[in-house]
């Protein structure tokens, strides 16, 4: 599916076995509501990775090793947007900041700019 902005803000991490439950309902249900309440946030995907081997020079790799579990992408308007703050408001409702944010780790942000979007 092609992104619908130029800009995508890019959020992965991991968080602990025993809160993963709490993580995904208070991503699902508060963190991302209230983000996509922010002008210019115009949609939010999350993705969970799954093991997977990929063929490259002719040999089978095992691909993910290290790299977080959980990704969300935003689609913004703006690459300001995430330094907002309408946006650093947003972050900090609801239960993420106490019960979710204090367990994740291997957190990384980066923003991308859309160079070909094509279905």
């Amino acid at each position: 599916m092609p992104f619908k902005t130029r800009y995508i803000f890019v959020v992965s991490m991991d968080i602990d076995a025993d809160k993963e439950a709490l993580f995904n309902e208070v991503y699902d249900t508060e963190h991302v509501p209230e983000l996509l309440r922010v002008p210019g946030v115009i949609s939010v995907t999350r993705t969970k990775k799954r093991p997977a081997s990929l063929a490259i020079g002719g040999e089978m790799k095992e691909i993910g090793e290290g790299e977080p579990s959980y990704i969300a992408f935003y689609e913004i308007e703006s690459p300001d947007l995430p330094s907002s703050d309408a946006w650093a408001v947003a972050s900090e409702k609801g239960r993420w900041p106490e019960e979710v944010r204090p367990f994740t780790h291997n957190r990384h942000h980066a923003m991308h700019e859309v160079t070909v979007s094509a279905p």
